[in-house]
């Protein structure tokens, strides 16, 4: 979804918003995003805006907050049904997210929405249920022959976390999605640079799983490491996290060595990740989403 303002979209007024129309959200440990999906055809998005969760106490408070910015009045043309992903197991009615002090229950927000009806599932479950729909335009090649999806298909992708799923093509050529946990499985190091990033981490949280490398903040977690290896004195706790963003910003400008040898790092491991995933779901496709990558591709390349 892209960053619009909602108050400020025009809503085409011949559409019915109570009965058309789906809220929709993607909720993450940074940004809670959404919008309004038109679904009588192929999903179209109207007056999409991505707030903060910092700035909310809740998914509700958020929601609402939301929904009041709607230039739709009357509560009675809000929309009654909505679906919802979020970075979180799915498994009944308490949903606490993983990366973000939320929790609640699925009964208490539909009625608190007033919704007649309300679909939580999983942010990389829903990763993985748009991957069909992509078209060839909307996919980058990193390897291989260009090919129609094959299923097994591994989806899995760095943003607050590592997300991953996967997507299975049944007997009638339904896609049907498996949603895992796996980017909590322990990384397992394959160099002395990596064994070096290992006890970093493990020296400030214990344990170093795939999603602690690579996500947002799994960038600066490398970054001060390797800083860490080449000035000692850093490793007495004073290091200074640089952003993600500066980082991927300086690696890429090229004359931050440093940077650049983190972000190549995190690519190495990011490749290391995904083939494990791909061995293990015995996958004949693989896919890359999330919000980090799509920053360096020719960089990933």
């Amino acid at each position: 979804m892209t960053n619009s303002v909602a108050s400020g979209s025009a809503l085409d007024p011949s559409i019915d918003w109570a009965n058309d129309c789906v809220l929709v959200g993607d909720i993450g440990g940074t940004n809670a995003r959404f919008a309004l999906a038109d679904v009588r055809a192929r999903p179209v998005l109207y007056a999409e805006k991505s707030l903060p969760t910092s700035e909310y106490a809740s998914l509700q408070h958020a929601a609402e907050s939301y929904l009041a910015q709607l230039p739709i009045k009357s509560i009675h043309a809000k929309p009654k049904r909505a679906a919802i992903a979020v970075a979180a197991p799915v498994t009944g009615d308490a949903i606490h997210l993983t990366n973000r002090a939320w929790s609640f229950s699925q009964a208490e927000l539909k009625a608190a929405l007033k919704l007649d009806a309300l679909n939580i599932l999983n942010d990389f479950g829903a990763v993985a249920y748009a991957v069909p729909a992509l078209a060839e335009s909307e996919r980058e090649f990193l390897y291989g022959p260009h090919q129609e999806l094959q299923s097994p298909i591994t989806v899995l992708g760095p943003g607050t976390g590592l997300g991953m799923a996967m997507l299975l093509q049944d007997s009638a050529l339904k896609w049907n999605v498996q949603e895992t946990e796996g980017g909590h499985v322990s990384f397992a190091p394959l160099s002395d640079e990596e064994q070096l990033i290992v006890r970093w981490l493990n020296a400030r949280f214990g344990r170093t799983s795939n999603e602690r490398l690579l996500c947002g903040a799994g960038l600066s977690h490398i970054d001060a490491a390797l800083a860490g290896a080449e000035h000692p004195s850093l490793q007495a706790g004073a290091e200074l996290l640089r952003e993600p963003a500066e980082i991927v910003q300086q690696a890429l400008d090229g004359h931050d060595i440093s940077a650049r040898r983190t972000l190549a790092r995190f690519c190495a491991v990011l490749g290391s990740v995904a083939g494990d995933a791909a061995l293990m779901h015995g996958a004949r496709t693989l896919m890359i989403a999330g919000g980090i990558v799509p920053r360096f591709i020719p960089f990933l390349k």
